[in-house]
């Protein structure tokens, strides 16, 4: 049994994965909690690590391109990887590899620490240090003002990183 690459309809990764699994096919969607904002506040959301990618575990009597044709018309699913006509397939040691980093922590969207500046409304252009989100609705940041640190409340939306 081998891992195979599927590759979806555009933002149809998840509709296949449901398909597919539903015919009986082993399959593996890898996902990843991001933090984003929506509507003004910073939100975690699931997204696929791959958009448009997902990967099927078959016998290599179906890699080799019997049986594809089940795939193929699965709604959702827009072909299969061919790398020169073979079917592309992923180690068994890259599924895991990605099973294993989906137990970790969300990606942030501003980390502790890390240079900001701010891109809109009254404080536009001033450049701070990250501290910590509140809530959903704002974060704070540390801006030096007469020689003093202080702490400013800002939407999270208002800033950028600075690279």
């Amino acid at each position: 049994m081998s891992w195979y690459v599927v590759h979806s309809k555009p933002r149809q990764e998840q509709r296949a994965f449901e398909n597919l699994v539903r015919q009986g096919f082993e399959c593996y969607l890898p996902k990843v909690q991001v933090e984003r904002i929506r509507q003004g506040a910073l939100t975690l959301v699931v997204e696929a690590l791959f958009p448009r990618y997902l990967f099927i575990r078959l016998d290599s009597a179906l890699g080799s391109g019997k049986g594809w044709g089940v795939i193929r018309s699965t709604q959702g699913v827009s072909r299969l990887v061919t790398f020169g006509g073979e079917a592309a397939k992923a180690p068994d040691n890259l599924i895991e590899c990605m099973q294993a980093m989906e137990a970790a922590e969300p990606q942030r969207l501003f980390m502790h620490g890390e240079k900001v500046q701010v891109k809109a409304g009254p404080f536009a252009g001033l450049e701070g240090v990250y501290q910590v989100g509140e809530g959903q609705a704002r974060a704070f940041m540390l801006i030096e003002l007469i020689s003093k640190q202080v702490k400013l409340p800002i939407k999270p939306e208002e800033l950028r990183k600075i690279v």
